[in-house]
């Protein structure tokens, strides 16, 4: 699946509005495509759309288990649905759900978790969703994706409605940078390079690719490092064949997420870079294992160093 044609302005808009933005414009041509939310329009930008599509868009109230389960139905007769719920609680409360009414049974709903990570700010840990990139991956016959801007938002939004699987797609509150003005593709399983440079490789995802990028320029003009940086979109499929690319040049490599240590980007390509025989040097930045500070989610990723600046602390370290 190739690179298609964009219809929102692709400049520092909240992914979330991308997502909005293309989700009215998909339903205008598309009858079958219904919104299925939990008391969510307000937070999931989902106001216009119910204003001009009331027909199709359904309101389950906070009740995440029947939203999914009223997700797979709908999917089962044929229906193009986006269930969309704040991703703590989508793929927590509803994690039976998904994998026995969606990803078992192949039904293909469009799982949108809005919110993710460390969005929520100083809601505090209830409200983060650290788990859901490990909890999904165990999950069979489910991709699992995280723009990064604009372009992948409103790619990965138009080409999920192509698929016939069950896809879970996490988005943040901020306005998101582009991150590339000549690399405009985007396909499911193929990461994105948004910056080359042989000395070391940063691989992000979703809004976390943003500062690393900003991390490579910062080493460059400061320290003459060239680091290629990757946005690695989708977690599951990953793309091996990107990541043994780069592994074969025996350069170190960082992986930075907004997720947990466990489970999540930096894993699993540890697991791939393990098994494979690659013995680069190797990092992987996230949340620890502890609930986190309270604080925005600028204040959480300064504490945690998943800011340009930690991001290049740790990627000298690797390099030096």
């Amino acid at each position: 699946m190739g690179e298609v044609a964009t219809a929102v302005p692709l400049a520092y808009q909240a992914n979330l509005d991308v997502f909005s933005a293309t989700l009215q414009e998909l339903a205008a041509t598309d009858r079958n495509l219904l919104v299925v939310t939990s008391d969510s329009r307000g937070s999931g930008k989902l106001v216009p759309f119910g204003q001009k599509y009331p027909r199709q868009i359904v309101e389950i109230g906070i009740a995440e288990q029947n939203l999914v389960g009223v997700a797979a139905g709908l999917a089962s007769t044929g229906k193009n649905v986006f269930a969309v719920s704040p991703a703590c609680f989508l793929t927590a409360r509803s994690f039976e759900q998904i994998k026995t009414d969606v990803a078992y049974s192949n039904n293909p709903v469009r799982l949108i978790g809005i919110s993710a990570g460390v969005s929520y700010g100083a809601l505090g840990s209830t409200h983060h969703s650290l788990h859901d990139y490990a909890a999904l991956r165990a999950v069979h016959n489910l991709t699992i994706v995280a723009p990064a801007d604009n372009f992948e938002t409103e790619q990965a939004i138009r080409q999920a409605t192509q698929l016939d699987t069950p896809i879970y797609i996490r988005f943040g509150k901020k306005p998101m940078p582009l991150l590339s003005e000549t690399n405009q593709t985007f396909e499911f399983g193929k990461g994105r390079v948004v910056n080359e440079g042989d000395d070391l490789v940063l691989i992000a995802t979703g809004e976390t690719v943003y500062p690393a990028r900003q991390a490579a320029h910062q080493l460059e003009n400061t320290h003459g490092i060239r680091a290629t940086v990757i946005s690695m979109h989708t977690i599951k499929p990953l793309d091996y064949a990107l990541l043994a690319t780069v592994a074969a040049t025996g350069v170190p490599i960082l992986t930075v997420e907004e997720h947990s240590i466990f489970g999540g980007l930096g894993e699993a390509c540890a697991s791939f870079l393990l098994t494979n025989g690659y013995h680069n040097r190797f990092k992987i930045m996230g949340i620890p294992d502890e609930y986190t500070v309270t604080g925005s989610q600028i204040e959480i990723f300064n504490h945690y160093g998943l800011s340009e600046n930690g991001i290049a602390r740790e990627a000298l370290t690797l390099v030096e």
